[in-house]
């Protein structure tokens, strides 16, 4: 405590009055804390994920990675309840199936459903790699999901916010909470590392002013993920 002065007047013997000094301690503000070091290679948590989210969107990865072996776009899911419990995983298996609707969400909040004997998911969490479409978007509308988390955003067909915001359209009865970003490097590596090992495999061909290719000869998977990294959300860095 810094000391400070502070005067009186008092009244002292035979009436008189006496001018009295007294000391007044004041308080010293703390120093700031110091800032805690930077850990190198870490990755800063998205807003509103939690560490169960992390080791949620772990798991998805392991069903993206393994939808390489059919030749499937590398996107995983799995559907978590509140406490944890992993109820359903999907993930892309359109080109094994030859299934327009195989994707790795549908397939989770089937398998989802199935384990927990009912359509409403309420309390769980879907956890995917990638941006839901449209169709999977809806799909965690009508099982009643809690929250959609996602890896990597989709600037090109996202309808969690990129493209459209399915999920919490104020005209739908029922509207998930979105947490986004989570182990997103991770997950757009691994469809970038896909689609230059695919863009690889053809025939070589002379090289063509973008211009010049026509728009359907363009892949909509590859599309998709050219800007897969790119934040195209309100405030984002795109």
């Amino acid at each position: 405590m810094r000391g400070g002065l502070c005067g009186a007047v008092l009244s002292g013997p035979g009436g008189m009055l006496v001018a009295v000094t007294v000391p007044v301690p004041v308080p010293v503000p703390a120093p700031d804390p110091e800032p805690v070091p930077a850990v190198a290679g870490a990755v800063a948590r998205p807003p509103f994920a939690t560490a169960a989210d992390e080791a949620a969107m772990a798991l998805a990865l392991d069903e993206a990675r393994a939808a390489l072996e059919t030749g499937d776009v590398p996107v995983g899911a799995v559907v978590v309840a509140a406490d944890g419990t992993v109820l359903g995983r999907g993930r892309n298996r359109r080109e094994a199936d030859a299934d327009p609707t195989a994707h790795a969400e549908v397939l989770a909040l089937r398998a989802a459903a199935a384990a927990a004997g009912e359509w409403r998911l309420a309390g769980c969490s879907l956890v995917v790699t990638l941006e839901p479409c449209l169709m999977c978007a809806g799909a965690a509308v009508l099982a009643r999901v809690d929250r959609v988390v996602l890896g990597a955003w989709d600037p090109k067909a996202g309808a969690c916010g990129s493209q459209w915001d399915v999920v919490r359209d104020r005209r739908l009865n029922h509207r998930p909470e979105v947490v986004g970003g989570v182990l997103e490097a991770a997950s757009a590596e691994l469809l970038r590392a896909f689609f230059d090992a695919h863009r690889g495999a053809g025939p070589e061909e002379p090289d063509r002013p973008v211009d010049e290719v026509p728009v359907d000869e363009v892949p909509v998977d590859e599309v998709l993920v050219d800007e897969v990294l790119v934040d195209r959300r309100p405030g984002g860095a795109g």
